[in-house]
């Protein structure tokens, strides 16, 4: 078990972000263990990674990595980790409905896998080399760039009697 991280309030927005991914994680693999209609998952994962994680990840891209130098090599990771997260979406984007239990459960793994390191290393790393008046001036841009999208979506194929 993990000791609770201590997150610096400029990261917090993303932490909070990262919460919610764990939960989209879950419900995947919930619908998976249901052996729900893969549709139903696979509609649910393409509305959901449209409106939350790839504006996430954007918005990490442009103005939080940068404060790392290009060279770093846990920005590389976590930027190859975006990298892999977006081309195994695409993939179920394009794939047929019934082949689409492998993706999904390769898309839950990769995201826990990325969420997990940006929580644990990422930003325990930032937050060491990083000073204070550059953790707040990230705090800034965070807070004017990040939007917290209501979701909207009734079918809740994640709980066990729908």
């Amino acid at each position: 078990m993990h000791k609770p991280l201590k997150r610096h309030e400029a990261l917090v927005p993303l932490s909070r972000d990262h919460h919610f991914g764990l939960l989209l994680v879950w419900k995947i693999r919930q619908g998976l263990a249901f052996e729900v209609r893969l549709t139903r998952i696979r509609d649910y994962v393409i509305y959901y990674v449209g409106h939350r994680i790839l504006p996430h990840f954007q918005l990490e891209e442009a103005e939080v990595f940068p404060f790392l130098e290009a060279n770093d090599s846990l920005r590389q990771q976590a930027e190859g980790q975006h990298k892999a997260i977006r081309a195994t979406f695409d993939g179920i984007k394009r794939g047929a409905p019934e082949a689409m239990s492998q993706p999904l459960d390769e898309l839950a793994e990769r995201l826990e896998a990325h969420i997990r390191f940006e929580e644990r290393t990422l930003f325990e790393h930032m937050q060491a080399v990083l000073s204070p008046e550059r953790l707040e001036r990230l705090g800034k841009k965070i807070a004017a760039s990040h939007r917290f999208a209501d979701e909207i979506w009734e079918d809740e194929f994640w709980k066990k009697d729908n």
